[in-house]
Parts: structure tokens; sequence; C-alpha cells
């Protein structure tokens, strides 16, 4: 059930779910959509779904890597931003290689 692709609604609401108030945060979740909505798991939803419950500017310190999920303060971010699913979500979310530069 986990691996089970997400369906069309589900995927519409997922996007909608995932739009935040920093351009930086939007331009590297539109970026993850555009490779992966064709592909995106039920548990990747959830990983999705727990890394918004983070503020913008915990959300942005994770996806540049200027803090990992365990150097958060509150404990309900460090808890959302821990889960497996999340972490595995954060992983792709994140730029890679020469691509690491966030340009608006």
């Amino acid at each position: 059930m986990l691996d089970e692709r997400l369906g069309e609604r589900e995927l519409s609401k997922l996007r909608w779910r995932c739009r935040r108030g920093l351009l930086e945060n939007d331009l590297l979740i539109e970026k993850f959509f555009n490779q992966h909505a064709a592909t995106l798991t039920v548990s990747q939803a959830k990983g999705l779904n727990d890394l918004m419950d983070l503020s913008d500017n915990d959300l942005l310190d994770l996806l540049l890597k200027r803090k990992e999920p365990a150097d958060l303060l509150e404990i309900s971010a460090k808890s959302s931003a821990s889960t497996s699913e999340a972490l595995r979500i954060l992983n792709l979310l994140r730029p890679q290689g020469k691509d690491s530069q966030v340009s608006v």
C-alpha cells in the first residue's frame, strides 16, 4: 500500500499542500515535482506532508543543507523532519552537485 502510486487527485492535492511562502522553497519543490510527479508513491507523499509541517525557514535550511533534522529547535519540527519517509524525500528535494545553487 505504501509503494502504491498516487492517483491524479491525490497528486493535485499534494501539489497544493506543498505551496510555500518562500520562493526558494517553491522553486525546489517544483523541480522535485517536475522530476518525480509521475512516480510518486503514498510513502513519498507522507514524507512530503511531514516536511510541509515545517516553517518555511526550517524547510529552506534543510533543503540547502544548512541544517539537518536533528538540528531543528522545535520538538515538533524535529519529529516531522525525522520520519523515515521525510528523510528519503529530503534527499530527493535537496539540490545535487553543480545545481545546488537556488536561482531566483
